[in-house]
């Protein structure tokens, strides 16, 4: 078989853009680096004068493919870069995750005429090797002679065996002619070659067989620096019995690669992790449970009769606070609405066809009882609504007015709320501190979850183990809210209380029996209750039938509205007030 040198010498310029060979595509994936990453920094200014004058390949097949190559290189030192330097393909990607491996091994350098023979072999950098011989004379020309082994390119393809190596050229410098024999010790069965980049589909100058077939004769006129003169050659099955090496990638892919390794890995950690904050919550974070008969009772106690009342001595925003371990803006509007109702402050609705919008102003009472009753939550409540941004106390204040330092002092309520919770022993801890320290140390676990799932990705293939932490870490962050642990007593109030909670949303009372007054205090008194439970509709229709029975009761001792207003006008105006009180606390960004 021959070459067509003149007709590939002409169409070579154009058909190098166009041709794409399936043999050589993999090499494609693994484009060369250019020669100034791997030359010194004063090499290409150096070599530019310099050149190789001839390379010539022998290369001989072995058992196990390995091949045994010795390579007379002429070189010309005209640039004075002292030293000469071929790149060698030790890797290419076939996959995203596997690669095909070259091992090129016993490099040895010698020269007949005294030139270099000094080698260093420098260390993989992507897909490439590069080889550097130093030393000796390294002016004018010199022959080189390089021996090396090469395994991995020889491998199985189809029926039988296939060698595929870029055999000449890699160098830093052009290429005046390249030259590979390929002694494969067996009849072979086709040859082809290609020259330039490693993704040219472009033919060599000149191909062919010995005259026995067991050689293959490859040859290339002018070879730019970085290209390559690649050989194939076909062979018998079982020829040589060479295999090709392949080695795992490590990518992203392969960081987060799915076996039986990193499944066992992460199915073991969710179940420990998993395990672990489960066993700490069924000892932490569950509400203690009554042991006795009272809380048993009090967990399904029937609801009957017309006085059943709140437990002893609890008030509205203790009870908010105890039902969702929380201090929140409801909280406050229904311990205004009992501060009310006790006699500390008058709310007062102002008449919107006057002042253009509706409001409310909030008067401070003296009571001759003075304020002895009140908690101290409920102290810094009234100190919050009637004290002016200068620090000077004020008789009243309206509602679209709260601001200023009003913020900064409902965050002390609402301290002052979660202290009080411990203090009646519903509560071990405050509940706000145990949401905050599940929460911090949910996310801490989950940070160090992600940095450690970086550092496995980076460094091995186990990094979907990782993963485990994170979503531990997560799941402890979200389920802090539910930690906070009521006490045996706590779980006692909060059993009466479920059942007082049902009695304000039937709203069904009669109350026949007690004078005009004393029902509306009685259900007055509901009322903030009513505004935890969120019943605040039902309930202040049971206040307003109990203040339009009343003879003469245009408005409550508690609460006054505008001229041409009564108590038929009181259940729409109590829930307009709670959705304004809400909103205004909301937006003091106190809570």
């Amino acid at each position: 078989m021959s070459g067509y040198a003149a007709l590939s010498g002409l169409l070579r310029p154009l058909t190098a853009s166009l041709a794409i060979s399936s043999v050589l595509l993999p090499f494609a994936l693994a484009t060369p680096a250019r020669a100034a990453d791997h030359a010194p920094d004063r090499a290409p200014s150096l070599r530019a004068a310099e050149r190789v004058l001839k390379d010539e390949v022998a290369l001989t097949l072995g058992p196990g493919g390995v091949a045994r190559v010795r390579e007379t290189v002429s070189y010309d030192f005209s640039g004075g870069s002292g030293s000469l330097e071929r790149t060698f393909v030790t890797r290419r990607h076939e996959s995203i995750t596997r690669d095909r491996v070259f091992r090129l091994e016993n490099v040895r350098a010698s020269s007949p005429d005294g030139g270099p023979t000094k080698v260093t072999v420098g260390g993989e950098q992507d897909t490439r090797t590069t080889v550097t011989v130093s030393g000796g004379a390294t002016s004018g020309r010199h022959t080189v002679v390089l021996e090396y082994d090469v395994r991995g390119a020889v491998a199985p393809v189809g029926s039988g065996e296939e060698l595929q190596w870029p055999a000449a050229g890699g160098w830093q410098v052009p290429v005046d002619e390249a030259r590979v024999t390929v002694n494969a010790g067996t009849a072979i069965r086709s040859v082809n070659c290609f020259a330039g980049p490693l993704e040219s589909a472009v033919g060599c100058t000149q191909f062919s067989m010995g005259h026995v077939r067991t050689q293959g004769l490859f040859v290339q006129q002018q070879l730019l620096p970085e290209e390559y003169l690649t050989v194939v050659a076909g062979l018998p099955p079982a020829s040589t019995g060479g295999k090709p090496i392949t080695e795992r990638r490590h990518t992203v892919a392969t960081a987060f690669s799915v076996n039986g390794i990193t499944v066992g890995a992460l199915l073991g950690l969710v179940l420990l992790l998993l395990g672990g904050f489960v066993g700490i919550y069924l000892l932490r974070g569950r509400d203690a449970r009554v042991v006795g008969k009272k809380a048993a009772e009090g967990d399904h106690a029937p609801v009957a009769g017309d006085h059943f009342e709140p437990p002893d001595g609890v008030r509205p925003g203790q009870i908010g606070t105890l039902i969702d371990e929380q201090a929140d803006v409801i909280d406050v509007t229904a311990t205004i609405v009992d501060l009310a109702v006790r006699g500390h402050l008058l709310i007062d609705e102002e008449d919107r066809n006057v002042t253009g919008r509706l409001d409310w102003t909030l008067v401070r009472l003296d009571r001759p009882a003075g304020n002895d009753d009140l908690l101290t939550y409920e102290r810094l409540l009234l100190e919050a609504l009637f004290t002016a941004p200068d620090g000077a106390p004020r008789p009243s204040v309206k509602l679209s007015e709260l601001g200023g330092t009003f913020a900064t002092q409902l965050a002390r309520v609402r301290s002052a709320m979660y202290d009080d919770v411990v203090e009646q022993g519903w509560f071990a801890r405050r509940p706000d501190t145990v949401r905050s320290r599940w929460t911090v140390l949910g996310l801490v676990l989950t940070g160090l979850g992600v940095l450690g799932t970086v550092a496995l990705a980076l460094t091995t293939d186990l990094a979907l183990a990782g993963l485990a932490v994170i979503i531990a870490g997560a799941a402890m962050a979200y389920a802090g809210q539910y930690m906070p642990a009521k006490t045996a007593r706590g779980s006692t109030v909060l059993a009466h209380t479920i059942g007082f909670r049902a009695f304000l949303e039937r709203g069904e009372v009669s109350g026949g029996e007690l004078p005009s007054q004393q029902r509306i205090a009685l259900f007055s008194r509901f009322l903030p209750y009513a505004v935890v439970f969120g019943v605040v509709p039902k309930w202040a229709e049971v206040v307003k039938d109990a203040g339009e029975r009343a003879e003469g009761a245009d408005n409550l001792y508690w609460y006054e509205g505008p001229a041409e207003w009564d108590l038929s006008n009181f259940a729409e105006s109590m829930r307009t007030f709670t959705l304004a009180t809400s909103g205004a606390i909301s937006q003091s960004r106190g809570l």
